[in-house]
């Protein structure tokens, strides 16, 4: 009774310290955790703290450049004189330029469409230099005909508008470069036969930004193999000087998980050396576990098993998860786990794809899982100014800490 008694307060202290790392990554101290006013960088400088504090053997930063597009100043939309809410009524696609001016208004005729009246009705007058209203789906259709609007050479149109479904997501992964003319994406109730869109956006290129990986090691008995595990804690940073995307379960639940197993690890000492990597850059297309891989702190050869752990603490009772093919071993001890503890219905298993920061290491033979958990009722907020601490849901934590804790035991 005692023994169980004990056990149990662990547990509830490990959940503790998940949501007081959840809910500190995700408060406006980081602004999202981006690249403006150096978010991202005070949330890593932050977590290299935090894993000392832990008690590991060793925390280091691994430092790397990228380049990417971010919007930490004006963003004033207007539609006929109204005024649109930053993240709620609007988003951008991360690759805009900054653009300030009263354009008209060109509805799509999705009815009947024909791309080359389009395309005329554009060189008119009335319409030269206007804003091109459209549902984004079906842009995404008419694909062709739709990237030719995306080129001053090719026609006159000041940028686009796409209605899309809400909450309204944003994006950093295609940020590395600014293109001609903006993208804004709306909710569906977008005014149906407006005039005008009155803009003032501006963003800011950042050229050689750096940025930096935390890397964590706790040592193990024997040091000839390892487990890594590994979360991104950068997120979408701002939109606007008062929008920000807060990234609870994205990834802020992720970053909290390593850090929590890396607490465990320095108080249970382990066979094997661990080693906990919380990657900056990975919304921008992965870059900071791209440059891991390239530079790594131990021979990636040397990897019993990788985890990454990614937005996984929602409330699906299914584990969505990755493997790739040197990792199909574990993939059938996962399940066996699992079917004797129960600590999900099933083990959602997925094709392996370039989704998260398990993806370069699973290119270099690395036997990797990536564990997600998606269809979960915070999952609707993912990307959206809505992943909140409030609307983060922390039921899935524990299992999948104990589903790995017991991986480790008997791999």
């Amino acid at each position: 009774m005692i023994l169980a008694v004990v056990s149990v307060q662990l547990s509830a202290q490990d959940l503790a310290h998940y949501k007081k790392i959840v809910k500190e990554l995700s408060s406006a101290k980081y602004q999202g955790r981006g690249y403006a006013e150096d978010g991202a960088n005070k949330a890593g400088k932050w977590i290299a703290k935090e894993f000392a504090k832990v008690g590991v053997d060793e925390v280091t930063c691994q430092p790397f450049t990228l380049n990417i597009n971010t919007f930490p100043g004006k963003m004033d939309v207007r539609v006929d004189g109204k005024k649109l809410t930053p993240g709620v009524d609007f988003t951008l696609r991360e690759f805009n330029p900054g653009l300030k001016g009263e354009f008209k208004l060109y509805y799509v005729d999705m009815e009947n469409f024909d791309a080359e009246k389009m395309y005329a009705d554009l060189a008119t007058p009335e319409y030269q230099g206007a804003f091109v209203v459209c549902d984004f789906m079906f842009s995404m259709k008419h694909g062709k005909a739709f990237r030719k609007l995306s080129s001053k050479k090719d026609c006159s149109n000041a940028g686009m508008v796409y209605t899309w479904e809400e909450p309204l997501k944003f994006y950093k992964a295609y940020g590395e470069v600014v293109r001609e003319k903006p993208i804004i994406w709306v909710k569906p109730d977008f005014p149906k036969n407006a005039k005008t869109i009155k803009v003032d956006m501006e963003n800011e290129f950042l050229k050689d930004y750096e940025c930096f990986n935390v890397i964590a090691k706790v040592e193990g008995n024997r040091h000839d193999s390892c487990y890594v595990f590994t979360a991104h804690y950068d997120h979408l940073g701002k939109l606007g000087k008062k929008t920000y995307y807060p990234g609870a379960h994205d990834n802020a639940s992720g970053t909290a998980s390593i850090i929590t197993f890396a607490a465990h690890y320095a108080k249970n000492k382990p066979e094997f050396d661990m080693y906990f990597i919380a990657f900056s850059g990975e919304d921008a297309n992965l870059r900071g576990s791209d440059w891991y891989v390239e530079h790594p702190v131990v021979p990636l050869s040397q990897t019993k098993f990788l985890f990454n752990l990614d937005m996984i603490a929602d409330n699906n009772p299914k584990q969505y998860c990755e493997f790739n093919d040197v990792a199909m071993d574990g993939f059938a001890l996962f399940e066996k786990i699992n079917a004797e503890k129960g600590y999900f219905e099933a083990l959602d298993r997925h094709k392996l794809d370039e989704n998260s920061d398990h993806w370069p290491f699973a290119k270099k033979n690395v036997p990797v899982v990536f564990f997600m958990n998606e269809k979960g009722d915070a999952y609707k907020y993912y990307h959206t100014v809505l992943d909140t601490y409030k609307n983060h849901i922390s039921t899935n934590y524990e299992p999948t800490f104990k589903l790995i804790e017991e991986f480790i035991k008997k791999y």
